[in-house]
């Protein structure tokens, strides 16, 4: 009666069959002996037909637990002569993609890894924190190199710190499923080589990507010039407001040196004007009436009128509103603002595109934000493959239902 039950709670179906059930109170563990009806032939992937048991060999496989205690299925193994005369090991259904556990096992697995780090996983499932990132990197190794990016034709590739120092990766990621398609080290021109190498590799000819957003690093734009010449490079209002707050805070610090009622007021300089305070607002509204006598307040109104001309989407307008106002800072005493605006007249057409385009990083940004705080909680990663691992089970969309029936489906 119990070996019945244990065949249906486990979906064990001919020929296989649960022989006996041991159950160790002390050890806390559940074993599941399993075996095979007699005179069964076995089908072998790559080979026609059915063929006979040469011999058999005895394999254990980790389950999910049975209540709370552990649970291993012992699976008397056979392995069969093939006509070529070479001999195969049949591996049973229930057998996962790493040596030693079940599929319904590793997809709790993946289910936790994408949660929490890896050492939490192992503490929850109780194996070794190396033997739960093997079993994620397999997954992700295998998804990964049947994953197919036919379709993909907009980019956005932004690089990301994986430890102190000038120590970076390269994300790419496809910019309208908002899925991550390539990780790799570094941030120089040759991190796009190996961009299109790999978009290749997978059904996506470079000539294929219309659109790429970066943020404005020489690497990129020369490395895309090279390597995806059909992309048009966009530079999303984001990083050039970005760009702009900065300066307004490099000006600030400089007055205030002279002028101690500017202390105090960054946040507020920074600030999205519809999230301030009445108070930070009100000290904002008097910065601003001493507008000819103050450069921080005639940064800051420097750095809001770009924002409105990046608001706009018609391109010939965005065009020459960027020139005139580009003029109108050269002309001007604030200094770090010129900086930006001769940041914007080298990179003027990319940042135009932003008009027609509307392609930002700003998903990316926050998948890299996700990463960090993975890695935070982890106290860090030492190896690029445990970082793409990571970076792919959080972010990557691959779809593991499809090596293992019990792994959800991509969102």
């Amino acid at each position: 009666m119990s070996a019945k039950l244990f065949e249906a709670a486990l979906g064990i179906v001919a020929p296989w069959a649960v022989k006996t059930v041991q159950f160790d109170a002390s050890a806390k563990t559940l074993t599941v002996l399993i075996d095979f009806t007699p005179g069964s032939r076995f089908a072998v992937p790559g080979h026609e037909g059915v063929h006979p048991v040469h011999d058999t060999v005895t394999k254990t496989y980790r389950h999910l637990n049975f209540f709370q205690h552990e649970c291993h299925l012992q699976v008397r193994t056979p392995r069969v002569k093939l006509p070529v005369g070479s001999v195969r090991l049949v591996e049973p259904e229930f057998a996962g993609r790493l040596s030693g556990f079940t599929l319904l096992f590793e997809a709790l697995v993946l289910m936790l890894a994408q949660q929490m780090p890896f050492a939490a996983v192992s503490r929850i499932v109780g194996e070794s924190a190396h033997r739960v990132l093997a079993i994620c990197q397999r997954y992700v190794e295998i998804a990964a190199g049947l994953a197919d990016y036919s379709e993909v034709t907009a980019l956005a590739v932004d690089e990301t710190s994986r430890a102190r120092g000038h120590d970076y990766i390269t994300l790419a990621a496809d910019a309208k499923a908002r899925r991550v398609l390539f990780v790799t080290e570094g941030r120089e021109a040759s991190t796009i080589e190996e961009l299109a190498l790999h978009l290749d590799a997978h059904g996506c000819p470079p000539e294929q990507i219309s659109s790429v957003s970066i943020d404005m690093s020489p690497a990129f734009i020369k490395g895309l010039g090279e390597h995806l010449p059909e992309a048009r490079i966009t530079f999303d209002k984001f990083h050039v407001i970005g760009h702009a707050g900065t300066a307004v805070d490099q000006m600030r610090r400089i007055e205030q040196r002279t002028d101690t009622s500017l202390k105090g007021l960054r946040w507020t300089l920074l600030k999205d004007t519809s999230r301030l305070k009445p108070e930070a607002a009100a000290d904002l509204d008097a910065l601003i009436a001493k507008l000819t006598v103050k450069r921080t307040a005639r940064a800051w109104v420097y750095k809001e009128q770009l924002r409105e001309i990046l608001d706009r989407k018609q391109i010939n307008v965005v065009r020459a509103m960027l020139h005139h106002w580009c003029t109108c800072v050269m002309r001007s005493k604030v200094a770090p603002m010129k900086d930006v605006a001769a940041l914007v007249r080298r990179h003027i057409e990319g940042i135009v595109a932003w008009a027609q385009t509307r392609q930002t990083n700003g998903f990316l940004e926050a998948i890299n934000g996700l990463f960090q705080a993975a890695k935070r909680r982890a106290r860090g990663f030492t190896r690029l493959s445990t970082i793409k691992t990571v970076i792919f089970l959080i972010a990557g969309k691959l779809n593991f239902h499809a090596i293992n029936p019990h792994a959800p489906q991509p969102t």
